[in-house]
């Protein structure tokens, strides 16, 4: 199937290989050589269950995702859902929500963990100098790996994702034969309160899929990509997840709580030695390196999207004439988790990022609600999800219940964080109309002039 550029200019060439890899890629981070001793240490043999209900979550969201992304082909993945369904305005707090409150935080965040795994066997990157070299070789190798094109962009995000999956799988299968059945039961059924709290951190394990469909102007045949897609990568993150648990507290029981930061290297070392513990931790480097490079791959989709509305300025929606990529979208992006990577200044306002995300969620499942009372020409008949409105009410419900389960802090940054966003949107949009008036004179200036 040739390639074929979109009326946004870039080019179609994700399909569902990639965008599932990508989903993996987004979705599996640093977290889980971590998450195995989180779960059992709050749930012990129930932890299974933990799993088993997030995922039923996770899975009324990416549904929801699945129906309204094989509708709206056009880039941006969730801000351009929003903006389809409820106009400008609520577009513009979504990408903004999305590409700061949750991107760009949330990579400097894990790019720093790439330089902290390393310190472990080279203490040189503890400098503030070295660290900050290695975050602009990094990102600048990512930022033009991207600008290239998406094929080699996905390209490279399929690689990491193969390589980063290698020594989970590893573990998995190498680990099974040595499972004690005894360490998987439990002796009481956890309190609402110590299961609730346990599920949001499971839930936010599970976050990332979205991100995968910022790149929607770029993929072949959405209407059959998303859905299939989704449905892949879902499945097989629910699955690893899964058995990396059955597998880590079945080896580790009792002993969970003295190895809780790194419970899978410690398995690990169990299975080969020493040596499994070093694989592990530049496992989890990769890990990171992998999730940033997805989201430079993604994310300036968004601002890309953005300048195309005239939400954002022009300058990010050009497009490179010879690799057909928001090179100026990617190169801000980039930078932009540079800064922050080195100013440690991320470290503060990360707390947006659980709200943020789950506003969006939120905002996005309204969004395939409002959007399904608009009746689709035969011809152009896209995925439905079977039930009516049974799923995106299970999805609510469970966004709703987990914001109830934010904290304070995270509730108050989100809404100060919102309030300047409106104040910035109103500001460019008296901007714009002044602008627009002036070029109104203008034109009758020359045209008097005549």
């Amino acid at each position: 199937m040739p390639q074929t550029k979109t009326d946004e200019g870039l080019k179609r060439i994700i399909g569902v290989p990639g965008l599932s890899l990508n989903i993996i890629n987004n979705t599996i981070g640093a977290g889980i050589f971590a998450l195995p001793a989180i779960v059992s240490i709050a749930l012990d043999g129930f932890a299974i269950f933990g799993y088993l209900f997030c995922g039923i979550m996770m899975a009324a969201i990416m549904l929801c995702y699945a129906e309204i992304g094989s509708r709206i082909t056009s880039s941006g993945g969730s801000y351009a859902y929003v903006e389809a369904a409820f106009g400008t305005f609520a577009g513009f707090i979504i990408n903004w929500l999305f590409f700061f409150g949750f991107g760009i935080l949330s990579d400097a965040a894990i790019i720093n963990i790439v330089a902290d795994s390393l310190a472990v066997i080279f203490p040189v990157f503890k400098s503030l100098w070295v660290r900050g070299l290695l975050f602009f070789i990094l990102i600048g190798f990512m930022v033009l790996i991207n600008i290239r094109g998406a094929k080699h962009g996905v390209s490279f995000v399929k690689f990491i994702t193969i390589v980063k999956l290698l020594p989970l799988v590893a573990i998995i299968i190498f680990g099974f034969s040595d499972i004690k059945i005894g360490n998987l039961h439990w002796e009481h059924l956890p309190s609402f309160n110590t299961f609730g709290n346990t599920i949001l951190v499971l839930f936010f394990a599970f976050a990332g899929f979205e991100t995968a469909l910022n790149v929607s102007g770029e993929i072949k045949n959405p209407k059959r990509t998303v859905p299939l897609g989704i449905l892949i990568a879902g499945v097989l993150v629910l699955v690893i997840y899964l058995l990396l648990q059955i597998v880590t507290q079945g080896i580790l029981g009792i002993n969970m709580e003295a190895v809780k930061d790194a419970p899978l290297a410690a398995v690990a070392e169990k299975i080969i030695g020493p040596v499994g513990g070093i694989i592990l931790l530049i496992a989890a480097a990769v890990s990171c390196f992998g999730n940033v490079s997805g989201d430079l791959l993604l994310t300036p989709r968004l601002l890309f999207a953005g300048a195309n509305h005239g939400v954002f300025p022009r300058l990010l929606s050009k497009v490179h004439h010879r690799f057909a990529t928001p090179y100026w979208a990617i190169i801000i992006y980039g930078s932009l988790i540079f800064i922050f990577s080195i100013s440690g200044g991320f470290k503060q306002l990360a707390i947006l990022a659980s709200a943020a995300i789950l506003i969006i969620y939120l905002t996005v499942i309204l969004a395939t609600v409002k959007l399904r009372s608009t009746k689709e020409p035969v011809a152009e008949r896209t995925f439905r999800m079977p039930g009516g409105l049974t799923i995106p009410l299970i999805a609510i419900v469970a966004i709703v219940w987990l914001l109830t389960s934010l904290t304070k802090w995270e509730i108050g940054s989100t809404i100060i964080f919102i309030a300047v966003i409106c104040v910035i949107y109103f500001i460019m949009q008296k901007y714009k109309k002044r602008r627009n008036i002036l070029d109104e004179i203008k034109k009758d200036v020359m045209i008097d002039s005549e």
